[in-house]
């Protein structure tokens, strides 16, 4: 997942997309068309970062803050060969997970990161991942952000992760106008109908990451621009 400005579930929120400047509320008739449109072109939507299992998912994710998902992706592919539980993980060692993440940004704290979750699901998890939100956010690196993707895409959890492009899309489209990704997320939840929920954040962030950007819209390419309620839209 491209999560760029996230650390450990935390973002980086731009004011000019902050719920003061932002549009009129999106009706609720409009969002369900607006989640009926994203379902029928992409009704099985998958994240981008590669993964074997939970583990891998979860030190994927990690290792995601500030970096791009084929940064990580480049940086796991020989990591996740030899590695894919946490005692192997600890087997490796912290010096060797650096020479396989050195390319990805902030590389040595999330290698510490890392080592140290490691360590407290062998010892307090028995080494599986704990599919519990608070259980997931005592592990070092992991915010709040980082155990809802993990909860949804490795336990098929109905939850929403908000990174920069849900809480831009919550903003700009008037489906979940908030000041905090916290409120961003809380009204994601309350007005997506239940049947949506379980891909809704992988709708989201693929919609921002590649038709609604951040600096220039795809107006023209997307499949929801009369629902939206932005007042800029590109006409090129």
């Amino acid at each position: 997942m491209d999560i760029s400005n996230i650390m450990a579930g935390h973002c980086h929120y731009n004011a000019a997309i902050s719920p003061q400047s932002g549009p009129e509320r999106m009706k609720k008739a409009d969002i369900e068309e607006f989640y009926r449109r994203l379902a029928k072109e992409n009704p099985e939507p998958k994240g981008e970062l590669n993964y074997k299992n939970p583990y891998t998912l979860l030190v994927a994710v990690v290792l995601s803050a500030q970096a791009t998902d084929v940064g990580v992706n480049k940086a796991t592919k020989e990591l996740f060969k030899i590695v894919d539980t946490p005692e192997k993980m600890l087997k490796l060692g912290e010096r060797k997970l650096k020479s396989h993440i050195k390319t990805i940004g902030l590389y040595n704290s999330k290698a510490k990161n890392v080592m140290k979750l490691s360590k407290m699901l062998v010892e307090e998890h028995a080494s599986e991942v704990p599919q519990d939100r608070d259980a997931l956010q005592k592990l070092p690196g992991v915010g709040r952000k980082t155990a809802n993707v993990v909860l949804n895409i490795a336990f098929g959890e109905p939850t929403i992760a908000v990174d920069t492009h849900l809480f831009r899309l919550g903003n700009r489209l008037g489906l979940a106008p908030g000041k905090t990704p916290l409120e961003v997320e809380q009204k994601l939840e309350k007005n997506t109908p239940q049947k949506y929920m379980r891909h809704a954040h992988h709708w989201l962030i693929l919609h921002g990451r590649y038709v609604c950007k951040a600096r220039k819209p795809d107006c023209p390419a997307c499949v929801v621009n009369d629902l939206c309620k932005f007042k800029g839209k590109t006409t090129v």
